[in-house]
C-alpha cells in the first residue's frame, strides 16, 4: 500500500497531470482495500508511462 501512495504522490507532485488523470488517481487513492485489481494496476502503469514518472 505504501508503494501505491508513493506512486500517486510522485504523479501528483509532477505538476503535469490533466484533470482525467487526477480523477483516476483520486479514486485509486480512496480505495479501502490493500491491493489494486489487475485493471487498476494497468491503468496506474499507463498513467505513469504517459507522464514519464516510472522508476
Amino acid at each position: 500500500m505504501q508503494l501505491l501512495c508513493d506512486c500517486i504522490s510522485r504523479l501528483r507532485d509532477s505538476g503535469k497531470l490533466e484533470a482525467p488523470a487526477q480523477a483516476v488517481l483520486k479514486c485509486l487513492g480512496e480505495l479501502k482495500r490493500q491491493y489494486l485489481s489487475e485493471f487498476e494496476e494497468k491503468l496506474l502503469g499507463f498513467i505513469e508511462q504517459e507522464y514519464e514518472i516510472v522508476d
